[in-house]
């Protein structure tokens, strides 16, 4: 199974050098941007600057486009209810409730588009990203927010750990697919409820597998004496860089053209 959240790719590129903050800052800039971006223009824009991005991350875009296959199913199952269920003028077929209408069409198009965007911009994060380097970006952007009893450390550490973990549970999900279908399982034929009795023999042995991986951590974690963020010191301090002010400075601008040309233009 394919999946790109997560994991690090390994490289020497201008996105891999920036500060993990400004990169967490900058995904969070470019998703409000895509939700913001209402027509044609503004999804145009937002390829390009994602585009660009892929580029200069130097990550390969088989890779992204491998990690879509994961929410194919989701895209394929919104796309078709925007179809088939979204009020429109322009009726191009009906049948009963169902409607396929030219404004079905183009919502559909434009989550799908939304959707893939979404994904491969926050894969970038990851991928360009080292989970302890995370961790340390998403504690300092929390900092502020302890004043008011928000632990910044342990949600830092939490998420972290579950983004690292995905790739290792899916890995684990496919291992437990193939061994029950060499035992004689069947995961493709009959009806939905069949289908989801099917599934028991996965989601058991993967639960059992994530609480004792979850298990073994924290006994490591203990033996190392961890103590969350009680009297923690760092070797090296997260410094910004010239670099890193360009980059927030881009993707702050990039965020302001696209509100502005949905508010002034409409696009």
């Amino acid at each position: 199974m394919n999946i790109t959240i997560g994991q690090y790719y390994p490289t020497d590129s201008v996105i891999h050098k920036l500060d993990a903050r400004v990169k967490i800052i900058g995904t969070f800039l470019y998703i409000a941007a895509i939700f913001i971006a209402k027509g044609i223009v503004g999804y145009l824009l937002s390829i390009l600057m994602l585009a660009a991005v892929i580029q200069l991350s130097r990550v390969p875009v088989k890779m992204l486009l491998n990690g879509l296959k994961a929410i194919i199913v989701i895209i394929v199952f919104t796309v078709a209810l925007n179809i088939f269920f979204t009020p429109g003028e322009r009726i191009l077929w009906q049948y009963g409730v169902i409607k396929i209408s030219v404004e079905g069409i183009l919502t559909a198009v434009k989550l799908a588009v939304r959707l893939i965007l979404l994904i491969m911009g926050s894969s970038i994060l990851t991928l360009s990203t080292t989970p302890i380097q995370l961790t340390v970006g998403m504690e300092y952007l929390l900092k502020p927010f302890k004043k008011i009893g928000v632990p910044a450390h342990e949600i830092a550490m939490m998420t972290s750990i579950a983004l690292r973990f995905i790739p290792n549970l899916v890995e684990e999900l496919d291992k437990i697919r193939k061994a029950q279908m060499a035992r004689g399982a069947d995961f493709d034929t009959g009806g939905l409820v069949k289908k989801a009795k099917s599934l028991i023999p996965l989601l058991v042995p993967l639960f059992v597998s994530a609480f004792r991986r979850a298990d073994e951590l924290a006994m490591a974690m203990e033996a190392r004496c961890y103590r969350g963020d009680v009297n923690r010191t760092r070797m090296n301090e997260p410094v910004l860089e010239k670099s890193d002010y360009t980059a927030l400075f881009i993707m702050t601008a990039f965020m302001l053209l696209i509100l502005a040309i949905r508010l002034i233009w409409g696009l």
